[in-house]
């Protein structure tokens, strides 16, 4: 029986409805790039220092004394959080006491900032940190807030896959995108940051599920020869542009309230795309709603210029497309023997401190020297070239060794960040994008070694549980970046060295690249660790060694 592939060969690769679904599909990805990374700018926080009344009877001496300095990076800068008792330096200003010379600073009584906070309006004139004054003892709502989003992401993986099974690729493609730009809209009438954060996570579950629907629809749709650019630079690279548009869209639009308002607006132009993108011909066909399949791809065709065969879908087939039942796998099937588990386990790290590095990284852009908007537009611009950069590599070298080597670079120049001086920011901010770039074009890599190590029957599966080990790394991520409020270079020596262990780690894996996909767990079996098999005892092969080169045993390594 022939497959969906060599049924609709006729229609060729990269014809004019292949190109349509490629470029539109690419294009409904945009919005999630600005969505994912808008919490960099909507819960950004400016310079602050704590308010003094303007009733407060103090001289200009005074006033301008009146919050104790602290050292950060090396320097004295203003305390963000404290300030002397304002009802002590009002007496001495009473008194005629000048601060320093009549009065020992350090000697003086502090207090927290009773009155509030005088926040900084060179950078932002608002956001959720400043309309609900998320700093000092509340600051650590500030990576919750990223967090939360992330945990929505979580949810919104879960539940894509089995709802777009049961009601189309198409149906809930155009749900997500609707629940990701309605309630980003909500989002704008937020009362305070409870209500705030409770549509934020929504948005984050349509924000990934209308990523995930949309690979899958294209993958579904578009050829073998194709399928790949579109999963690699496709996606990605749509994604990316979103991601620097954000950056032009906060630099004139300030206001958090009319900044969501903004992003919500791309939303609403994918509405006519409902009428140019079709349903998955697969998913209809295994819905056995074969005339519509038909229908589809007639009019691929028509587009296309292309003759239709008289019958598409022979009779016989189409009685052979009955769903075989298939062997049931569990979740515990990915840590069966010691070889899987190994592999899984190594998997899950993968993923997760990739994750960790990639939305840290993306999360900490405001936080670097210079411009806020610049460096954001940077990160996102470093994307593209990373991704073309491993697709090139994917196509040519083996896995193991591209990933490793990119992790190498990206974690490298991270801990290298602690050397440079400060007055050479500008470097700083270099290495730091360098680093994204490893990370980056690591993380795009992880989906096809992860696919390609697995057999078909937990293969689905493998992806799934390695790939929610990314969303807890990014649920994390957020508070790597609140190391900077102690150390400037705290984050990116924690990161670098992360990135560089897993980098390790990497070249532990078995190789992939030119291996025929296995299909069986029995098959995965046979796949050796060769840096972790144990087969030789005091220099000579052992019988046992010899019985264990069927079923490899691993020597787990501790870092």
């Amino acid at each position: 029986m022939r497959d969906y592939d060599e049924v609709t060969a006729f229609l060729g690769e990269w014809g004019p409805f292949q190109r349509l679904i490629f470029f539109l599909l690419s294009a409904s990805i945009i919005p999630n790039g600005f969505n994912g990374m808008s919490v960099v700018f909507l819960a950004g926080t400016p310079e602050h220092r704590c308010r003094v009344p303007d009733a407060a009877n103090l001289s200009s001496a005074w006033r301008n004394h009146s919050v104790p300095l602290r050292m950060q990076d090396g320097r004295e800068v203003p305390h963000n959080c404290r300030r002397y008792r304002l009802a002590a330096i009002a007496n001495f200003s009473a008194l005629g006491l000048e601060p320093g010379r009549d009065v020992d600073l350090e000697q003086l009584e502090q207090e927290s900032c009773l009155d509030g906070w005088e926040f900084s309006q060179d950078v932002y004139l608002s956001t959720i940190v400043t309309e609900w004054n998320l700093v000092c003892e509340e600051d650590w709502k500030t990576p919750l807030t990223s967090s939360l989003f992330f945990v929505g992401v979580l949810l919104g993986s879960f539940v894509s896959g089995q709802l777009s099974d049961r009601f189309g690729r198409k149906s809930i493609l155009f749900a997500t995108m609707a629940v990701q730009t309605g309630f980003s809209f909500l989002q704008i009438f937020s009362v305070n940051w409870e209500m705030f954060i409770v549509l934020f996570v929504i948005v984050g579950m349509g924000q990934i599920s209308n990523y995930v629907v949309a690979f899958i629809l294209g993958t579904e749709i578009l050829g073998k020869s194709v399928r790949i650019i579109f999963s690699t630079l496709g996606v990605c690279t749509f994604f990316a542009v979103g991601y620097m548009l954000l950056p032009l869209f906060a630099y004139f639009i300030r206001d958090w309230r009319m900044l969501l308002l903004a992003l919500t607006v791309p939303g609403l132009l994918c509405v006519p795309l409902w009428w140019f993108i079709p349903e998955s011909p697969r998913w209809l066909i295994s819905q056995r709603r074969f005339k519509e399949a038909e229908e589809i791809i007639q009019k691929a065709a028509k587009m296309n210029n292309i003759a239709v065969p008289m019958v598409i879908f022979d009779p016989v087939e189409l009685q052979e497309l009955k769903p075989l039942k298939q062997q049931k796998v569990f979740i515990l099937d990915l840590f069966k023997t010691r070889n899987i588990a190994t592999i899984t386990t190594m998997s899950v790290l993968l993923w997760m401190l990739t994750s960790v590095g990639y939305f840290a990284l993306s999360l900490s852009s405001p936080n670097l020297h210079g411009d806020a908007y610049l460096n954001c537009f940077l990160s996102g611009l470093i994307e593209v070239p990373a991704y073309i950069t491993a697709w090139l590599l994917l196509r040519t070298l083996p896995r193991r060794y591209i990933i490793a080597g990119v992790l190498f670079l990206g974690g490298g120049v991270l801990l290298l960040i602690q050397l440079v001086p400060t007055e050479y920011n500008f470097l700083s901010v270099g290495m730091v994008m360098l680093g994204k770039f490893g990370v980056t074009s690591a993380f795009s890599m992880l989906y096809v070694f992860t696919a390609e190590l697995y057999p078909t029957l937990i293969r689905n599966m493998a992806v799934g549980v390695t790939s929610m080990a990314s969303r807890v790394g990014s649920i994390i991520a957020p508070y790597f970046v609140y190391l900077g409020a102690y150390n400037r270079v705290l984050p990116y020596i924690v990161m670098g060295s992360l990135t560089v262990l897993i980098g390790i780690i990497t070249l532990f894996f078995p190789e992939s690249f030119g291996m025929t996909l296995p299909e069986t767990l029995e098959e995965m079996q046979k796949v050796k660790c060769t840096h972790l098999i144990f087969r030789f005892r005091f220099g000579k092969k052992t019988r046992d060694s010899m019985d264990n080169e069927e079923n490899p045993k691993v020597l787990i390594t501790s870092f």
